[in-house]
Protein backbone atom coordinates (compact mmCIF):
# COMPACT_ATOMS: atom_id res chain seq x y z
CA UNK A 1 0.00 0.00 0.00
CA UNK A 2 1.70 3.24 -1.14
CA UNK A 3 2.37 5.76 1.64
CA UNK A 4 -0.25 8.60 1.88
CA UNK A 5 1.78 12.06 1.04
CA UNK A 6 -0.24 15.20 3.16
CA UNK A 7 -0.17 18.15 0.23
CA UNK A 8 -0.11 21.19 1.20
CA UNK A 9 -3.72 22.87 2.36
CA UNK A 10 -5.25 25.31 -0.85
CA UNK A 11 -4.83 28.29 0.17
CA UNK A 12 -8.07 30.60 0.46
CA UNK A 13 -8.78 34.10 -0.19
CA UNK A 14 -7.54 36.15 3.26
CA UNK A 15 -5.59 33.56 4.45
CA UNK A 16 -2.12 34.37 6.20
CA UNK A 17 1.05 33.65 3.85
CA UNK A 18 2.90 31.41 6.89
CA UNK A 19 6.19 33.04 7.56
CA UNK A 20 8.99 31.14 6.22
CA UNK A 21 12.08 31.39 8.77
CA UNK A 22 14.43 30.12 6.36
CA UNK A 23 13.85 33.18 4.06
CA UNK A 24 16.07 35.89 4.88
CA UNK A 25 14.06 39.49 5.64
CA UNK A 26 15.02 42.49 3.92
CA UNK A 27 17.02 44.67 5.17
CA UNK A 28 18.11 48.56 4.83
CA UNK A 29 21.52 49.75 5.20
CA UNK A 30 20.00 51.72 8.19
CA UNK A 31 19.07 48.58 9.78
CA UNK A 32 22.61 47.44 9.77
CA UNK A 33 23.66 50.92 10.77
CA UNK A 34 21.87 50.16 13.62
CA UNK A 35 22.97 47.06 14.63
CA UNK A 36 26.51 47.93 14.31
CA UNK A 37 25.74 50.84 16.68
CA UNK A 38 23.84 48.85 19.41
CA UNK A 39 26.74 46.07 19.47
CA UNK A 40 29.40 48.98 19.81
CA UNK A 41 27.26 50.63 22.68
CA UNK A 42 27.25 47.27 24.23
CA UNK A 43 31.06 46.55 23.88
CA UNK A 44 31.42 49.28 25.90
CA UNK A 45 29.35 49.20 28.79
CA UNK A 46 31.10 45.45 28.91
CA UNK A 47 34.27 47.12 28.75
CA UNK A 48 33.16 49.92 31.80
CA UNK A 49 31.57 47.18 33.95
CA UNK A 50 34.34 44.63 33.61
CA UNK A 51 37.57 46.86 33.31
CA UNK A 52 38.00 47.99 36.60
CA UNK A 53 37.55 44.53 38.34
CA UNK A 54 40.25 43.23 35.61
CA UNK A 55 42.24 45.93 37.28
CA UNK A 56 42.08 44.89 40.45
CA UNK A 57 42.69 41.47 39.78
CA UNK A 58 45.98 42.14 38.35
CA UNK A 59 46.99 44.58 40.41
CA UNK A 60 46.35 42.72 43.06
CA UNK A 61 49.66 40.39 42.27
CA UNK A 62 51.59 43.09 39.85
CA UNK A 63 55.01 44.77 41.06
CA UNK A 64 53.12 47.76 43.21
CA UNK A 65 55.35 49.94 41.74
CA UNK A 66 54.54 49.37 37.99
CA UNK A 67 50.89 49.86 39.00
CA UNK A 68 51.90 52.92 40.71
CA UNK A 69 53.21 54.65 38.01
CA UNK A 70 50.60 53.26 35.19
CA UNK A 71 52.68 50.81 33.30
CA UNK A 72 49.55 47.92 34.44
CA UNK A 73 46.53 48.20 32.26
CA UNK A 74 45.44 45.29 30.64
CA UNK A 75 48.19 42.55 31.69
CA UNK A 76 49.97 42.14 34.82
CA UNK A 77 53.65 43.23 35.33
CA UNK A 78 56.62 41.98 36.90
CA UNK A 79 54.19 39.60 39.13
CA UNK A 80 54.16 39.93 43.03
CA UNK A 81 52.70 37.88 45.50
CA UNK A 82 53.61 40.45 48.36
CA UNK A 83 50.28 41.58 49.10
CA UNK A 84 48.46 38.09 49.33
CA UNK A 85 51.63 36.81 51.89
CA UNK A 86 51.06 40.23 53.95
CA UNK A 87 47.45 39.35 53.91
CA UNK A 88 47.29 35.87 54.55
CA UNK A 89 50.30 35.84 56.89
CA UNK A 90 48.02 37.60 59.88
CA UNK A 91 46.12 35.12 61.08
CA UNK A 92 43.44 37.05 61.72
CA UNK A 93 42.62 36.30 58.13
CA UNK A 94 42.08 32.82 59.02
CA UNK A 95 39.48 33.94 62.03
CA UNK A 96 37.76 36.32 60.30
CA UNK A 97 36.85 33.37 57.50
CA UNK A 98 35.74 30.81 60.28
CA UNK A 99 33.63 33.06 61.76
CA UNK A 100 32.25 34.49 58.88
CA UNK A 101 31.78 30.82 56.99
CA UNK A 102 29.36 30.03 60.44
CA UNK A 103 27.39 33.41 60.20
CA UNK A 104 26.69 32.69 56.48
CA UNK A 105 26.16 29.13 56.73
CA UNK A 106 24.11 29.29 59.49
CA UNK A 107 22.26 32.69 58.90
CA UNK A 108 21.06 31.27 55.83
CA UNK A 109 19.95 27.99 57.11
CA UNK A 110 17.99 30.30 59.64
CA UNK A 111 16.53 32.45 56.52
CA UNK A 112 15.42 29.97 54.71
CA UNK A 113 13.62 28.00 57.58
CA UNK A 114 12.01 30.94 58.46
CA UNK A 115 10.84 33.02 55.02
CA UNK A 116 10.10 29.89 52.99
CA UNK A 117 6.86 28.97 55.39
CA UNK A 118 6.12 32.17 56.48
CA UNK A 119 5.84 33.23 52.81
CA UNK A 120 3.96 30.08 51.80
CA UNK A 121 1.23 30.89 54.51
CA UNK A 122 0.93 34.16 53.11
CA UNK A 123 -0.02 33.19 49.69
CA UNK A 124 -2.79 30.74 50.86
CA UNK A 125 -5.90 32.56 49.97
CA UNK A 126 -7.98 30.56 52.90
CA UNK A 127 -5.65 32.26 55.25
CA UNK A 128 -7.75 35.34 55.85
CA UNK A 129 -5.33 37.47 58.65
CA UNK A 130 -2.47 37.10 55.36
CA UNK A 131 -3.14 40.77 54.54
CA UNK A 132 -3.10 42.52 57.54
CA UNK A 133 0.15 40.38 58.74
CA UNK A 134 1.59 41.21 55.19
CA UNK A 135 0.95 44.71 55.71
CA UNK A 136 2.54 44.31 59.27
CA UNK A 137 5.69 42.82 57.81
CA UNK A 138 5.67 45.31 55.12
CA UNK A 139 5.54 48.05 57.79
CA UNK A 140 8.86 47.27 59.33
CA UNK A 141 10.21 47.92 55.91
CA UNK A 142 9.81 51.89 56.06
CA UNK A 143 9.86 52.32 59.74
CA UNK A 144 12.48 50.95 62.48
CA UNK A 145 13.82 51.69 65.54
CA UNK A 146 16.87 53.40 65.06
CA UNK A 147 20.41 52.59 66.06
CA UNK A 148 20.36 53.04 69.58
CA UNK A 149 17.07 51.74 70.35
CA UNK A 150 18.48 48.47 68.62
CA UNK A 151 21.41 48.05 70.70
CA UNK A 152 19.53 48.76 74.02
CA UNK A 153 17.29 45.83 72.79
CA UNK A 154 20.11 43.74 71.92
CA UNK A 155 21.97 44.54 75.26
CA UNK A 156 18.43 43.24 77.08
CA UNK A 157 18.88 40.11 75.37
CA UNK A 158 22.26 39.47 75.88
CA UNK A 159 23.19 39.82 71.86
CA UNK A 160 26.28 41.92 72.35
CA UNK A 161 29.47 40.12 71.67
CA UNK A 162 27.25 37.42 70.71
CA UNK A 163 27.45 35.23 67.24
CA UNK A 164 23.64 35.61 67.02
CA UNK A 165 23.74 38.89 66.78
CA UNK A 166 24.30 38.49 63.08
CA UNK A 167 21.71 35.64 62.87
CA UNK A 168 18.93 36.17 64.81
CA UNK A 169 18.16 39.83 64.07
CA UNK A 170 17.61 39.63 60.21
CA UNK A 171 16.03 35.82 60.21
CA UNK A 172 13.65 37.44 58.03
CA UNK A 173 13.98 39.72 55.04
CA UNK A 174 10.84 41.68 53.85
CA UNK A 175 11.72 42.23 50.53
CA UNK A 176 13.18 38.60 49.84
CA UNK A 177 9.55 37.26 51.96
CA UNK A 178 7.63 39.09 49.18
CA UNK A 179 9.23 37.94 46.42
CA UNK A 180 8.90 34.49 47.60
CA UNK A 181 5.22 35.11 48.31
CA UNK A 182 4.64 36.22 44.74
CA UNK A 183 6.39 32.72 43.20
CA UNK A 184 4.60 30.84 45.47
CA UNK A 185 1.21 32.35 44.04
CA UNK A 186 2.02 32.27 40.40
CA UNK A 187 4.34 29.55 40.03
CA UNK A 188 2.47 26.66 42.56
CA UNK A 189 -0.78 25.28 41.19
CA UNK A 190 -3.68 25.02 43.55
CA UNK A 191 -4.76 21.96 41.36
CA UNK A 192 -1.21 20.24 43.14
CA UNK A 193 -2.95 21.06 46.96
CA UNK A 194 -6.16 19.69 45.84
CA UNK A 195 -4.36 15.96 44.64
CA UNK A 196 -2.36 16.44 47.60
CA UNK A 197 -5.56 15.91 50.10
CA UNK A 198 -7.23 13.44 48.00
CA UNK A 199 -3.82 11.20 48.35
CA UNK A 200 -4.13 11.93 52.33
CA UNK A 201 -1.51 14.32 52.44
CA UNK A 202 -1.41 17.18 55.53
CA UNK A 203 -0.78 20.72 54.58
CA UNK A 204 2.84 20.60 56.15
CA UNK A 205 3.37 17.74 54.45
CA UNK A 206 2.27 18.85 51.07
CA UNK A 207 4.46 22.09 51.43
CA UNK A 208 7.45 19.53 52.32
CA UNK A 209 6.69 17.05 49.73
CA UNK A 210 5.71 19.24 46.95
CA UNK A 211 6.21 23.08 47.04
CA UNK A 212 9.82 22.16 48.62
CA UNK A 213 10.73 20.49 45.43
CA UNK A 214 9.33 22.79 42.80
CA UNK A 215 10.55 25.79 44.39
CA UNK A 216 14.29 25.22 43.59
CA UNK A 217 14.55 28.71 41.70
CA UNK A 218 13.20 30.26 44.23
CA UNK A 219 15.79 29.15 47.26
CA UNK A 220 18.28 29.20 44.86
CA UNK A 221 17.69 32.88 44.53
CA UNK A 222 17.10 33.56 48.67
CA UNK A 223 19.70 31.29 49.49
CA UNK A 224 22.11 33.99 47.51
CA UNK A 225 20.57 36.97 48.26
CA UNK A 226 20.86 35.83 52.04
CA UNK A 227 24.48 34.45 51.58
CA UNK A 228 25.48 37.35 50.30
CA UNK A 229 24.17 39.81 53.19
CA UNK A 230 25.63 37.60 55.61
CA UNK A 231 29.20 37.66 53.62
CA UNK A 232 29.68 41.42 52.79
CA UNK A 233 27.58 42.26 56.92
CA UNK A 234 30.44 45.25 58.28
CA UNK A 235 28.24 46.67 60.64
CA UNK A 236 27.31 44.60 62.51
CA UNK A 237 30.17 43.74 63.62
CA UNK A 238 31.45 47.20 64.07
CA UNK A 239 28.33 48.26 66.21
CA UNK A 240 28.25 44.96 68.18
CA UNK A 241 30.78 42.62 68.51
CA UNK A 242 33.88 43.87 70.75
CA UNK A 243 36.04 40.44 70.85
CA UNK A 244 38.99 40.05 67.78
CA UNK A 245 38.02 36.38 67.78
CA UNK A 246 34.21 37.00 66.76
CA UNK A 247 35.04 39.52 64.39
CA UNK A 248 33.62 39.01 60.94
CA UNK A 249 36.14 38.62 58.06
CA UNK A 250 34.96 42.72 56.86
CA UNK A 251 35.92 43.93 59.76
CA UNK A 252 39.67 41.90 60.35
CA UNK A 253 40.08 43.34 57.20
CA UNK A 254 39.33 46.53 57.41
CA UNK A 255 41.78 46.05 60.84
CA UNK A 256 45.06 45.39 58.23
CA UNK A 257 44.36 48.22 55.62
CA UNK A 258 43.95 50.10 59.15
CA UNK A 259 47.47 48.93 60.34
CA UNK A 260 49.08 48.92 57.09
CA UNK A 261 48.01 52.50 56.28
CA UNK A 262 49.05 53.94 60.00
CA UNK A 263 52.50 51.64 59.26
CA UNK A 264 53.14 53.94 55.77
CA UNK A 265 51.61 57.19 57.57
CA UNK A 266 54.20 56.32 60.42
CA UNK A 267 57.47 56.47 57.67
CA UNK A 268 57.52 59.73 57.88
CA UNK A 269 59.59 61.38 55.67
CA UNK A 270 61.69 58.40 54.96
CA UNK A 271 61.92 59.33 50.92
CA UNK A 272 61.78 55.78 49.19
CA UNK A 273 60.95 54.11 52.19
CA UNK A 274 57.30 55.81 52.55
CA UNK A 275 56.74 55.46 49.14
CA UNK A 276 57.17 51.69 48.92
CA UNK A 277 55.19 51.68 52.30
CA UNK A 278 52.37 52.98 50.16
CA UNK A 279 53.19 51.61 47.28
CA UNK A 280 52.75 47.70 49.40
CA UNK A 281 49.44 49.24 51.15
CA UNK A 282 47.78 49.75 47.71
CA UNK A 283 48.93 45.90 46.81
CA UNK A 284 47.31 44.92 50.10
CA UNK A 285 44.18 46.44 49.15
CA UNK A 286 43.30 45.17 45.47
CA UNK A 287 44.72 41.51 47.37
CA UNK A 288 41.89 42.69 50.17
CA UNK A 289 39.27 43.12 47.32
CA UNK A 290 40.10 39.65 46.28
CA UNK A 291 40.05 37.81 49.24
CA UNK A 292 36.75 39.19 50.53
CA UNK A 293 34.90 38.41 46.91
CA UNK A 294 36.54 35.31 45.53
CA UNK A 295 34.46 33.02 47.57
CA UNK A 296 30.92 34.90 46.23
CA UNK A 297 32.35 34.71 42.75
CA UNK A 298 33.11 30.87 42.83
CA UNK A 299 29.56 30.05 44.40
CA UNK A 300 27.47 32.27 41.62
CA UNK A 301 28.26 30.35 38.66
CA UNK A 302 26.99 26.81 40.16
CA UNK A 303 23.86 28.91 40.87
CA UNK A 304 23.68 31.11 37.16
CA UNK A 305 20.62 29.16 35.87
CA UNK A 306 18.45 29.07 38.76
CA UNK A 307 19.43 32.79 39.29
CA UNK A 308 18.28 33.58 36.24
CA UNK A 309 14.92 32.07 36.19
CA UNK A 310 14.08 33.21 39.67
CA UNK A 311 14.70 36.80 39.24
CA UNK A 312 12.10 36.36 36.22
CA UNK A 313 9.48 35.36 38.62
CA UNK A 314 6.23 37.11 38.21
CA UNK A 315 7.82 38.93 35.42
CA UNK A 316 5.24 37.19 32.55
CA UNK A 317 1.94 36.77 33.73
CA UNK A 318 -0.01 34.01 31.86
Amino acid sequence: MASATVSPAVKKSGDEIPFNKHVAQHREPADWVADIVIWVLLALIVVVVIYPLWFVVIASFSNPAMVSTGKVTVLPVDINFGGYEKVFSDSRIWIGYKNTIIYSVVGTALNMIVTLPAAFALSRVDFKPRRVILFLFTFTMYFAGGLIPSYLLYKDLNLLDNMWVFILPGAVSVWNLIIARSFFETSIPEELHDAAQIDGLSFFGYFLKIVIPLSSAIIAVLGLYYFVGHWNDYFTGLIYIRTDTKQPLQMVLQNILLANQTQQGGAGNGGQSALQQQQLADQIKYGVIIVSTAPLLILYPFLQKYFNKGVMIGAVKG
